[in-house]
């Protein structure tokens, strides 16, 4: 087998230089933030679902781990149509998860250990067992109720048919008809979601009101900020035209056509502004470290557009869902993340790196298909099965590139374990309101929330006590269980651990980033920072790559690696 010397990559090169790096920055420029999927975390009662308790007693292993901060999935109340993205009431916690006590019990508990709390706001649409939308329905037309949600007459001459041609994103129609108090069909609210999730009117300033107060009630609780659910789809476009692009969960942008008007219209962002304003407040101090930080889920393009949410008076941070999408190729791996830097640093953002979260396939399953293949919303017993062996170590690879990269980076709750999606999950089973709304043709998302695995032989492998979980878990599960990784050298969770450890006493979070053109088998790049310079090379070829002489090791992605680097592996080091 031949070998690509150190001389041939020519890693001393100066490269070209992306990023110029942010020091003594605020702690949300740089953070490793962890997601918690509530109903998947730990189940402290055993009904089979995950809750608040749950998720208190395993504070110490995010410690451990060495996160700053964790991000929680919504625990409102919720009739769960939707596993909580269907808000009932955004002040309160549904029993199912605990009560609004035990979350303020978490929050104090995650502050002790040094840990920053974030929530999830879900502002685009709320349950439609929210009692403003039930006052809605029992209002008529034109009243002020209504006008708080998207109602519109229907069209024809019998208003049966709906008021455009959108479709959910779940599915089927974005518009459902209602029945009037006296029996007759009447209007039609538009849910770009399920039928059970009604959007708000935020053209209306009660809407806005509202949510300003809802975002003072957590704060003044103690929480360190909020990811933004459907941050792009607040504002639609005036007329709310029709549209026959894209609608379901692989592509919510078809910018190639035309501009969708129900996404990333510019109205949202006075929104955020105001929002900005009040997070600024809860800082009297004036110190970066006191922040109360935003993070959006906005999925748009192209980067230019994306880097308007994070601008210095909207959002501090922003997914990059380019990145999470983009091939298991060095050239387009290269090319996301110059995109991503020169499209934030124009605006002075950090860029936030993402692989996985509640929503997608999990990168260790994602990364095992054949390269190149889209991103699917699930994968079926029926379906072609990952490569589960390239695709875990293709994964720990992604992984040790993205932590180096400086900015922020966000982590999904069991990536640490390499937990792969289940892809062999029983149609019966699946609760997702995509599958049904799709009949089955998009299999939706439970593969990738599937509750954890805590000990290999505990009941719901220790998930909890009495093996009821609302998810079916996989068999492979057990030998991924924490118990099974825990000071295990070489194991995910060790290398995970190693990762975070490594990048903070090295600042990478913060540093200048540059990178040199090794073509399509190799992506290297250099880190500088306060810490020194720290080298970072991965290898997507076939052949081994050498790593330069007198190099030393910091981490790598894969064990035992010394003087050479094998295919699908990623490896820091110093010279």
């Amino acid at each position: 087998m031949s070998t690509v010397t150190s001389a041939e990559l020519d890693l001393s090169a100066d490269g070209t230089l992306l990023h110029r790096g942010s020091p003594d920055s605020a702690w949300w420029r740089s953070a490793v933030i962890y997601q918690i999927y509530p109903r998947s975390w730990a189940d402290a009662s055993g009904d089979g679902v995950g809750d608040l308790p749950g998720i208190t007693a395993h504070l110490p292993y995010l410690r451990n781990l060495g996160v700053d901060a964790v991000w929680l999935s919504p625990f409102y109340t919720s009739p769960q149509a939707d596993a909580g993205y269907d808000v009932a009431d955004y002040r309160d916690i549904d029993p199912l998860f605990g009560a609004l006590d035990d979350a303020k019990t978490l929050v104090s508990q995650a502050h002790s250990l040094g840990i920053r709390v974030i929530v999830d706001l879900v502002p685009n649409h709320s349950s439609d067992e929210h009692e403003w939308f039930k006052a809605a329905l029992a209002a008529a037309p034109g009243s002020p109720e209504r006008d708080l949600y998207m109602f519109r007459e229907g069209k024809g001459d019998d208003g049966s048919q709906p008021p455009n041609n959108w479709q959910s994103v779940f599915g089927g129609p974005a518009w459902t008809r209602v029945t009037e108090a006296d029996g007759t069909p009447g209007q039609w609210y538009l849910h770009l979601f399920d039928p059970k999730q009604p959007d708000f009117n935020w053209e209306n300033p009660a809407v806005r009101a509202e949510f300003e107060s809802v975002l003072r009630f957590w704060l003044d609780l103690g929480v360190d900020g909020f990811r933004v659910d459907v941050a792009h789809g607040l504002i639609k476009e005036a007329g709310l035209p029709d549209w026959t692009g894209a609608m379901n969960m692989l592509d919510l942008t078809d910018l190639d056509k035309q501009h969708p008007p129900m996404w990333d219209q510019d109205g949202v962002h006075e929104i955020y502004r105001g929002w900005r304003k009040i997070l600024d407040s809860y800082n009297t101090t004036g110190d970066a470290a006191n922040d109360r930080a935003m993070c959006a889920e906005a999925w748009v393009d192209p980067p230019e557009r994306a880097a308007l949410f994070v601008r210095d008076d909207e959002f501090h941070q922003a997914f990059n869902f380019d990145f999470l999408q983009t091939p298991w190729r060095a050239t387009d791996l290269r090319e996301v993340i110059a995109s991503s830097y020169a499209a934030n640093d124009k605006v002075g953002a950090p860029t936030t790196w993402v692989l996985s979260n509640h929503d997608v396939v999990r990168h260790a399953s994602r990364l095992g298909l054949p390269i190149g293949t889209p991103r699917p919303n699930g994968i079926g017993a029926d379906d072609a099965q990952p490569d589960a062996v390239a695709g875990l170590r293709r994964a720990r690879a992604a992984t040790t590139l993205m932590l180096a990269l400086p900015g922020g980076a966000y982590l999904y709750q069991g990536e640490e374990l390499g937990l792969p999606d289940h892809t062999t999950m029983p149609d019966a089973v699946r609760q997702d309101p995509t599958f049904a709304r799709t009949h089955g043709k998009e299999l939706g998302r439970d593969g990738c929330r599937v509750p954890l695995p805590w000990s290999k032989d505990e009941p719901a492998f220790g998930f909890n006590r009495t093996g009821n979980a609302w998810l079916p878990q996989p068999t492979v599960y057990g030998d991924l269980a924490v118990d099974q990784q825990e000071g295990v050298a070489g194991s995910t969770l060790e290398l995970y651990r190693e990762l975070l450890r490594i990048r903070k006493e090295r600042d990478l979070g913060e540093g200048a980033l540059s990178v040199l053109d090794e073509g399509a088998d190799v992506l290297a790049a250099r880190v500088e920072t306060r810490a020194g310079t720290t080298q970072v090379l991965v290898n997507f070829g076939a052949e081994p790559v050498e790593i330069p002489s007198g190099a030393t090791v910091l981490v790598a992605s894969e064990p035992d690696v010394d003087t050479t680097l094998p295919t699908d592996t990623a490896v820091w080091f110093t010279v």
